[in-house]
């Protein structure tokens, strides 16, 4: 009889134990409650409205608004295959359990959405729920998407609406079991899909406001910028800290001075946002690149400026794996510095030294200046591999623009140049070696 109350004992402590553990993962900060103050209903709320467009943005055609809507929302990105048609999904995702493909969302009948109806439109992007009742993946980010209001959520539908119908199926995911079996997302949607229609801050500015809705709604910064807990929804205590996009870091936006935007002025924010650079800070690249070209170019500078006044609001959480410290320009000498890998300093100077100059500040466009630059700061050099296997993505007009070379080095060649920049460029040099970029490429 002892033996059984003691593991009675046993399976009650382990079952208090699990209890525990899920409350701590479900019961989270909401996404505005570092303010403080008072959450009020939208209808409750005596300021400017921060959802729909902005004020200062004279859009009096509905699929122009919708347009916006959808830019402030960065769906392009996510549902367009690299090559592909605008919207007609296709873009694979290669998670640690499987790949998913995006769907698409142009107007055909058969392939698209041209059969949902408002009410399954909405559901869809609130609740994760598709017309025939099965469940979304949370790679949607419908978990932000929640706080959206109907109004933003059916503009988005009328532009898609007004697109040329795509014939594409979407690919099956190849998810392995227990992950490809879609009710499991029901107990994920209970535990982390809670957050209704979002609620301004009383006491907060309508600028702030706005730019809580555009971050925290709209534009789901927190999806790639927060880490993930172990069941793979966003840890809200460490809010915007950083997190992985895609095989690349997504760094630090909080109000830390040495590994986030705190040191960044709201001018820096803002060029960074909406044209890909800000002198001294660095290029978007990679994931970034893409949300600047599709969808923060396009916002006005009202609602650039309310993101920024937003971010510079979020409290400062430090980043360990980053340092404080960023490096200041090389010597303009080749022979001066840290001397880095032998051989990606050859590659260095073929390939690269022409657009990025030995100090690292660029011989040709501002763009192209490494210094003060997160990634080349990042002793994982992580993003650096990536740049380098991949360039900045499509040439765009206007756009930054680095060309990929991953067809033209091997993995080791790639890693000592990565090891090179990061030594002699960076405050700390990296040790990448031939398998991690392997696996970067993979991912590719």
């Amino acid at each position: 009889m002892k033996l059984v109350r003691k593991l009675a004992w046993v399976v009650a402590g382990i079952a208090v134990l699990a209890i525990a553990f899920t409350a701590w993962l479900t019961f989270q900060p909401s996404p505005t409650g570092f303010a403080g103050g008072t959450h009020v209903a939208l209808s409750d709320y005596s300021g400017p409205t921060p959802t729909g467009i902005p004020r200062d943005v004279a859009l009096n055609d509905r699929i122009a608004r919708g347009e916006y809507v959808t830019r402030m929302a960065d769906c392009e990105a996510c549902h367009t295959a690299r090559g592909g048609t605008p919207f007609a999904g296709g873009r694979p995702f290669k998670l640690p359990f499987g790949t998913i493909y995006t769907p698409n969302l142009t107007p055909d009948v058969k392939t698209g959405i041209g059969a949902w109806t408002d009410d399954q439109f909405v559901r869809a992007v609130h609740r994760g729920i598709g017309p025939d009742g099965k469940r979304l993946y949370p790679a949607f980010p419908y978990g932000s998407y929640a706080m959206m209001t109907d109004a933003d959520v059916l503009a988005i539908k009328a532009y898609l609406f007004s697109l040329r119908p795509v014939h594409a199926p979407t690919a099956p995911n190849t998810f392995v079991f227990p992950f490809n079996q879609r009710w499991l997302m029901i107990f994920w949607s209970t535990l982390f899909n809670r957050t209704g229609e979002f609620e301004p801050t009383r006491e907060q500015s309508a600028s702030w406001n706005r730019g809580a809705y555009l971050v925290e709604a709209t534009g789901h910064c927190g999806e790639c910028h927060t880490s993930r807990n172990v069941m793979q929804a966003m840890n809200q205590r460490l809010k915007f800290a950083g997190g992985q996009a895609e095989g690349w870091n997504a760094y630090n936006i909080t109000g830390d001075a040495g590994t986030g935007v705190g040191a960044w002025s709201a001018a820096d924010i803002a060029s960074y946002l909406s044209t890909g650079h800000a002198q001294g800070r660095g290029t978007a690249s990679g994931p970034m690149a893409e949300v600047v070209a599709l969808s923060t170019s396009h916002l006005s500078p009202s609602d650039i400026g309310s993101i920024a006044l937003y971010l510079k609001s979020v409290p400062a959480l430090h980043s360990a794996t980053l340092t404080d410290t960023l490096a200041g320009p090389a010597p303009v000498s080749p022979r001066a510095g840290r001397p880095g890998d032998p051989s990606g300093k050859r590659i260095f100077e073929g390939a690269c030294a022409s657009c990025h100059s030995w100090t690292g500040a660029g011989a040709l466009l501002p763009q192209a200046d490494l210094t003060g630059s997160r990634a080349v700061n990042d002793p994982s050099a992580i993003n650096v591999a990536q740049m380098i296997l991949s360039g900045t993505g499509p040439q765009r007009a206007g756009r930054p623009y680095m060309p990929g070379f991953g067809a033209a080095y091997s993995d080791r060649e790639i890693a000592d140049t990565a090891n090179f920049v990061t030594a002699r460029f960076g405050s700390h040099p990296s040790r990448v070696d031939a398998k991690d970029v392997a696996r970067l490429r993979g991912q590719n």
